[in-house]
């Protein structure tokens, strides 16, 4: 049986309808994994899918668990799956022309994707890039993740 890779999707206010469409244009695709948004985007995703032609592109077949909305906790709780080794993938809309009042919440969470090598998009082309690599659909494949014992120890020697 095939190894399915957790998608986490997560967009900023301006760039919530972008990701929708772009879940909704690689659909065929994105059926096949798990996807976990956080709260709102996740109900702009689900809404969207509702009006897709396609009968396994639907919101119901999908299988999309919702978090809490990022400013009310669904960003930490999508920084614990990552610190769990949950999560394959973080597609991460940015809005690049907006102040985000959460600002801190993202940087963590960006922060948690780099730390535990979780390939991740900020935009639409990485994240083509990223569900249209061979190693997307390779069960086998894990990222390598650094290993900062050694760090740690020496920080609080």
């Amino acid at each position: 049986m095939d190894k399915k890779k957790m998608v986490a999707l997560v967009a900023h206010d301006n760039m919530k309808r972008d990701l929708a469409e772009w879940v909704d244009w690689n659909c065929s695709i994105l059926a096949t994994h798990p996807l976990v948004c956080t709260g709102t985007t996740g109900k702009i995703v689900e809404k969207t899918l509702r009006n897709h032609n396609d009968p396994y592109c639907d919101a119901e077949r999908l299988n999309i668990h919702l978090l809490k909305s990022g400013p009310l906790g669904g960003d930490q709780q999508l920084g614990s799956m990552i610190v769990g080794g949950q999560i394959s993938a973080l597609i991460f809309f940015c809005d690049p022309m907006a102040a985000q009042p959460h600002d801190v919440d993202v940087k963590a969470l960006l922060r948690l994707a780099s730390l535990y090598n979780v390939p991740t998009a900020v935009n639409r082309a990485t994240a083509d890039f990223i569900i249209s690599s061979p190693l997307f659909f390779d069960p086998d494949y894990e990222p390598a993740v650094k290993d900062y014992k050694s760090y740690v120890e020496r920080v609080l020697a």
